[in-house]
């Protein structure tokens, strides 16, 4: 989600479970910076903000199981 406010830009990242298990070590990739969640429990929703100077175009997330998000 971006929000573009007269002097600065606001971003967040929305990641929700939908599946009936836990999503573990999920990594989110900023291009500058990983973040690292251990897990997200089903029907969990987490709210992340992108450190100043992230890339906005391209986050990429990943998680054990094969998810891979871009």
């Amino acid at each position: 989600m971006r929000e573009d406010q007269a002097l600065f830009t606001n971003s967040r990242i929305m990641l929700t479970n939908i599946g009936k298990q836990p999503v573990t070590h999920v990594v989110v990739n900023y291009g500058i910076k990983n973040e690292t969640i251990q897990y997200i429990n089903p029907g969990e929703k987490i709210s992340l903000s992108p450190p100043e100077g992230s890339n906005l175009n391209l986050v990429r997330i990943i998680a054990e199981n094969q998810i891979n998000i871009t």
